[in-house]
């Protein structure tokens, strides 16, 4: 028996603003890390130093997403008016 595939196209992705969606998760991770550190004895006490670092970390790759997304904007809109030259040169 075959598998059942749908017939349709599948939709396009959504684009909204990834660069400030990024750069604010990347804030919040931050802002964490720091309220958490004068606490940081107590967290030692409670063997819950991994949340401290989890913080750092998370604003680390949120870094990194902030680099990488703002270069994959910026190689929509190149592509975007490579396009729209191509379309007018044509016409």
């Amino acid at each position: 028996m075959a598998k059942w595939t749908p017939q349709h196209e599948a939709p396009e992705p959504l684009e909204g603003p990834v660069v400030a969606t990024i750069t604010g998760g990347t804030i919040i991770w931050f802002v964490l890390f720091l309220v958490q550190l004068p606490f940081y004895g107590w967290f030692d006490d409670h063997g819950h130093t991994w949340w401290v670092w989890t913080c750092l970390a998370g604003g680390g790759l949120g870094l990194i997403g902030v680099w990488y997304v703002r270069g994959r904007d910026a190689a929509i809109k190149r592509e975007a008016a490579r396009r729209e030259n191509d379309t007018a040169a044509t016409d």
